[in-house]
């Protein structure tokens, strides 16, 4: 976790864990529509195969969410070196 407390979650690692949710949701739903096409019977009305596509959804969430993380953690580590320079710089002129 890349927050400041190991308790809170970044807005990115939040929206990684419901993407990963989401994923998870549309993968047992995609099995379940494939049971009908082994055991030979009816299959699924569409509304199933449509929450399948959660799959697809959970990914994208999670790669925001991962993007999210990424943007953020630059501006950190963009901050922590603007705040170091002028100090490297201050012990660099002094005798």
């Amino acid at each position: 976790m890349s927050g400041s407390n190991d308790n809170t979650l970044d807005r990115g690692d939040l929206l990684v864990r419901i993407g990963g949710v989401i994923f998870a949701v549309g993968a047992v739903a995609t099995l379940i529509t494939f049971i009908p096409l082994f055991a030979g019977t009816e299959p699924f009305p569409t509304a199933a195969y449509a929450v399948s596509m959660l799959m697809g959804l959970g990914f994208a969430v999670a790669a925001c969410g991962l993007l999210r993380s990424v943007a953020q953690q630059r501006r950190r580590d963009r901050a922590t070196a603007a705040a170091v320079q002028p100090m490297a710089a201050a012990q660099s002129v002094a005798p």
